[in-house]
């Protein structure tokens, strides 16, 4: 990790110096063999509540339940007490970003199953193993960023720069698009956002600070083939795409700290914003409102239409977390590495309860009926109860948790780091236990 000062210096450089050439060099690179739709179906925002915003018609889970990217699980019930269900080692790699989430088809008859290792695996939701297939990115830092299934298919972006589709009954894989198609990626650390056809993903590459550094993509979800691009954002971008319907609007954050914003289909760039520091965690939207973490201390509201700072609060360390939202009660959750999770009002900013976990939050905070699920530095995934912030229950792994937690029909789903020493510079990296993926269950 970079330091954040140094970042924001050269971040304000670079946006005065470059970014308008950046965009036009990278929508018209020649190499393009795709023509992206600008006049494809929009939305009918009265028809998709919030949670859930997907195409209608379509089978489709994605990360943070939706193209708004809430972590909203209105439905979940989350029991008084757990236990442990079965769990498989699956991380190994002491990158530091967050962890790829588990993730169940839309039929619900298994879940999917991402390493750092570069292999993702299919297993039944009681554990029982499908099948399990090795990728390119296992020449490099396997795979960080959650799938996208729609209509049986399965898309995740490696640490190899590459995108790739699977069949989600086999294990085939239905196609590759490879880094040199993507001008050279070195990285997919976001989850895909899928809307009409076509799937968005954003891609690093090699240097912080030369073009292109990153680039928002858009391809074809039949053939992966690459529809239209955009190299505004610089510094290695990791978050994901958020779509809101109702402003119609793509958004994405980057290690430049800016939130960028693109209008939606017809992806025509509408503005930006700088934060402080880099911007490391997906963007939710809700009410009109993008909530933005930084990692100088800060969580933003800004305006959907123009990107206009309604508010921020501080938190005094790096916010990188995943906001929750609870759109029907108008809060949103958010960690830092403070060590604690903070609910505060949508619409104001006002804080309204603030709980100590014990360890950073760099993970998703996913929000159920009654339950925040928020894993920790600490080793524990933590349910706090939603009003108040009291602690319902934490259960302890092997690393630290930075997955998003899913909860679905009973089960709660969710993978950590592997517990590895000299990462950080404190002596020889050592691998002393494999990350896990689990399942808990009522006790």
């Amino acid at each position: 990790m970079s330091d954040s000062s140094d970042r924001s210096a050269v971040t304000r450089r670079r946006l005065l110096g470059g970014v308008a050439a950046a965009s036009v060099g990278g929508i018209g690179w020649t190499r393009l063999r795709g023509e992206y739709d600008r006049t494809q179906a929009g939305f009918d925002p009265a028809l998709r509540p919030y949670d859930e915003t997907y195409p209608d018609g379509a089978d489709a889970t994605m990360f943070r339940r939706g193209l708004r990217r809430l972590g909203y699980y209105p439905d979940a019930v989350v029991p008084d007490r757990v236990e442990t269900e079965w769990s498989m080692p699956v991380n190994g790699i002491g990158h530091t970003a967050a962890k790829s989430s588990p993730l169940p088809t839309p039929e619900g008859d298994r879940v999917l199953i991402p390493s750092d290792t570069g292999r993702l695996h299919a297993v039944r939701p009681d554990g029982e193993r499908l099948w399990s297939v090795e990728t390119g990115a296992a020449r490099s830092l396997g795979f960080h960023g959650t799938p996208l299934v729609i209509d049986g298919t399965a898309y995740i972006g490696g640490y190899d720069g590459s995108m790739y589709a699977f069949d989600v009954e086999t294990g085939r894989r239905v196609w590759k698009t490879s880094n040199l198609r993507l001008r050279g990626a070195i990285a997919i650390g976001s989850s895909p956002a899928y809307w009409d056809g076509v799937i968005y993903v954003v891609a690093e590459y090699n240097y912080p600070w030369q073009e292109p550094s990153g680039t928002v993509w858009a391809l074809d979800a039949a053939t992966g083939q690459p529809l239209w691009h955009d190299a505004r954002p610089w510094g290695m971008p990791h978050p994901s795409t958020s779509i809101d319907p109702a402003s119609e609007r793509l958004l994405t954050g980057s290690n430049d700290g800016v939130c960028y914003a693109w209008e939606f289909p017809s992806l025509e760039f509408a503005w930006s914003f700088q934060t402080g520091a880099q911007i490391k965690g997906t963007i939710p939207t809700y009410d009109g409102g993008a909530f933005v973490g930084s990692w100088d201390g800060h969580l933003y509201r800004l305006g959907l239409a123009d990107g206009t700072e309604e508010w921020s609060f501080e938190t005094g360390e790096v916010v990188m977390s995943n906001p929750g939202i609870d759109p029907e009660a108008g809060v949103v959750y958010v960690g830092s590495d403070d060590d604690h999770v903070h609910a505060l009002d949508t619409d104001t900013g006002e804080p309204l309860w603030s709980t100590d976990v014990g360890g950073n939050v760099i993970g998703s905070l996913s929000v159920t009926a009654e339950t925040v699920l928020v894993g920790s530095y600490d080793t524990h995934l933590y349910a706090l109860d939603k009003t108040t912030g009291e602690t319902r229950w934490r259960v302890e792994g092997v690393g630290h948790v930075t997955s998003e937690a899913i909860p679905h029909e009973g089960r709660i789903f969710f993978a950590e780091r592997g517990d590895i020493s000299g990462y950080w510079g404190e002596g020889p990296e050592r691998l002393h236990e494999r990350g896990r993926a689990y399942s808990l269950v009522p006790a």
